[in-house]
């Protein structure tokens, strides 16, 4: 997993270790579990409220403009990387969709789990299966947000991904040439 700065923050029964710097926020009626298990698994805080993804919602198409809502996050949350968690079917003008969205390099990003679900395509629901999509869009998004470019090492987190078989395909962590790149970022913040 990417590894990052950390802090402690109690919660349940103890401390809990977050990364600092990064919030999840929900996007609409994304499931609070869902979003608590992605936050257990990342090691990324939650924040509280959700965002209403309304304003970004084009009923010609039936699908939220991403770019719209990113703008919402970053001005909501004014410190740090904020990443919206949504099941929105989310698209840019000049795709059919996307999976996620982010500022690169910036501050605020967004994933869908909308099509990373098995449901999606007429097949049963694998609840661990979509978590583990999640996770990688999430990390996929903050890899932007740290400036990281689509990698062209299929393995990589960073590779491009226009359908759920290549995110299948991708791996979990950042390939040792973009895990380079952001520790020279890392140190030039």
């Amino acid at each position: 997993m990417p590894r990052g700065e950390r802090n402690s923050e109690a919660g349940g029964g103890g401390a809990r270790e977050f990364r600092a710097g990064i919030l999840l926020v929900r996007v609409g009626e994304f499931s609070r579990g869902l979003l608590e298990e992605i936050s257990a698994r990342t090691r990324i805080a939650v924040a509280p409220g959700a965002l209403d993804p309304a304003l970004a919602l084009n009923p010609a198409r039936g699908q939220y403009d991403s770019t719209r809502l990113l703008a919402e996050l970053g001005a909501r949350h004014g410190e740090g990387l904020v990443v919206g968690a949504t099941d929105c079917d989310l698209y840019i003008p000049v795709l059919t969709f996307v999976f996620g969205e982010a500022e690169m390099p910036g501050r605020a990003a967004i994933f869908s789990t909308r099509r990373l679900r098995e449901e999606f395509y007429g097949l049963p629901q694998n609840r661990e299966l979509l978590i583990e999509r999640a996770v990688r869009e999430l990390w996929h998004e903050v890899g932007h947000l740290r400036g990281l470019v689509h990698c062209p090492n299929w393995a990589c987190v960073m590779s491009s991904a226009h359908s759920v078989d290549r995110v299948d395909a991708k791996g979990n962590e950042y390939c040792r040439e973009c895990t380079q790149k952001l520790a020279i970022a890392g140190r030039r913040s």
